[in-house]
């Protein structure tokens, strides 16, 4: 069917046989429609992900809403949610097949290094609630911080400038400026020695 709603001799139900008034089937329909439409723009900005050029790449996340400061790079392969609630500050890098989530906000310092199969996420499931609600909260990771491989940010978490996250962690909590963490979930391991990074980081490779 288009919509998950059902209809019966006895009206609208939801997915889980619930009844439905009319109007609330109708915005749910509506919201169904809508949710195809940002579906197919999802799809077609994954496409271009794979173009092997940046600025074609960089243009077209710009044009679908998506902040990107001045020498930032994103390489290819990397997947958006909600492009509009992302800003990628100036002369950030974000590695191969990243995953950004922008369905609350997504803010990424300036000079941040991000590797690649990085997964951001600001939207994760209550698996309390009796509908599996979604809950939301904003991730925002601060300027020259390193993210290795394969880390998976969970949402609400901040990240303070300079910070390191070690490969494979899972990062399920704030963590301080200078820190490095690192573990599933992530830990406390060391501290950063550099409290006042001020590199810029090395050019991107041109068809990456």
């Amino acid at each position: 069917m288009l919509y998950s709603e059902h209809v019966g001799l006895d009206g609208f139900k939801d997915k889980s046989g619930k009844k439905l008034s009319f109007g609330t089937a109708l915005k749910k329909i509506f919201n169904r429609l809508v949710s195809y439409v940002v579906d197919l723009d999802l799809f077609i900005l994954r496409l271009i992900g794979w173009i092997p050029f940046h600025t074609i790449r960089v243009i077209a996340y710009k044009l679908d809403g998506v902040k990107v400061g001045k020498k930032a790079h994103i390489h290819m392969g990397t997947q958006f949610f909600n492009p509009s609630n992302i800003h990628i500050g100036e002369g950030t890098i974000i590695g191969q097949n990243a995953f950004l989530d922008g369905r609350d906000k997504l803010i990424i310092g300036k000079h941040t290094d991000i590797a690649s199969d990085v997964l951001i996420y600001n939207s994760e499931h209550d698996i309390n609630s009796e509908d599996f609600a979604p809950i939301h909260a904003p991730v925002e990771i601060g300027d020259y911080v390193f993210i290795g491989p394969r880390v998976i940010i969970l949402p609400g978490v901040k990240i303070g400038k300079g910070a390191v996250i070690a490969a494979g962690a899972v990062v399920t909590k704030d963590v301080g400026e200078s820190e490095v963490v690192g573990g599933v979930p992530a830990k406390l391991i060391g501290e950063r020695k550099n409290k006042d990074p001020r590199y810029v980081l090395g050019r991107s490779r041109l068809f990456q």
